[in-house]
């Protein structure tokens, strides 16, 4: 893991300040994977999906997006179409479009 960040500190500031904020948790979640820290950015989009599976559809995206970046296709694949189901339930074509594009790279 490296270093946090100050956005990353200044995010974690204030989700302590507003733990149900689910733009802050998404923004913390993203933010550590921009740092390296794919774990726990993971741990938070998967709990932020837990949480509010029909809200998150970037979520699933971006949690997809990282396991098809380590390689992990099926993972990808499967949290990616969970996403277009979602996307498409709530009438989001362009997410749903973005997430079967990603779904083709994987063949």
């Amino acid at each position: 893991m490296t270093e946090k960040s100050i956005r990353r500190q200044k995010l974690e500031a204030s989700l302590a300040a507003d733990p149900a904020d689910t733009f802050l948790r998404y923004g913390l979640a993203l933010q550590c994977l921009r740092e390296g820290d794919t774990e726990e950015g993971r741990e938070r989009l998967v709990a932020l999906i837990g949480e509010h599976p029909d809200d998150q559809i970037a979520a699933y995206q971006q949690l997809g997006q990282s396991y098809l970046e380590a390689g992990e296709s099926e993972r990808a694949a499967e949290t990616l179409r969970l996403g277009i189901a979602k996307a498409q339930a709530r009438g989001d074509a362009h997410a749903a479009a973005e997430m079967q594009g990603l779904v083709a790279m994987i063949g």
